[in-house]
């Protein structure tokens, strides 16, 4: 009761139910911000990979004395579905604070 007094002097319309709503939009803000952070994140974990496996393919296709049994070898799979887009970070992580 003493706080939705003292809320109701700063806010006489709204009280302490403003402060909670103006509380729950910036929880919200924040949580939109960690989503887009933890996309890109995962978005640049999946870059290195993808850059690490591209390395390997080029140093393993240079020539060599044993370059015909390099050539036999499985390659890496460089996996480009990881990558995302910048424009779609929203649509990807929107569960997460919705």
């Amino acid at each position: 009761m003493v706080y939705e007094a003292n809320a109701r002097i700063r806010d006489p319309v709204y009280g302490c139910a403003g402060a909670i709503c103006q509380l729950q939009k910036q929880v919200s803000e924040l949580q939109t911000q960690l989503a887009k952070a933890q996309a890109e994140l995962v978005n640049m974990h999946c870059q290195q990979a993808n850059l690490v496996a591209l390395i390997c393919m080029e140093m393993s296709t240079q020539s060599s004395p044993d370059h015909d049994m390099i050539i036999n070898q499985p390659q890496p799979h460089v996996d480009m579905s990881c990558f995302l887009e910048d424009n779609n970070f929203g649509s990807a992580w929107e569960p997460l604070w919705t």
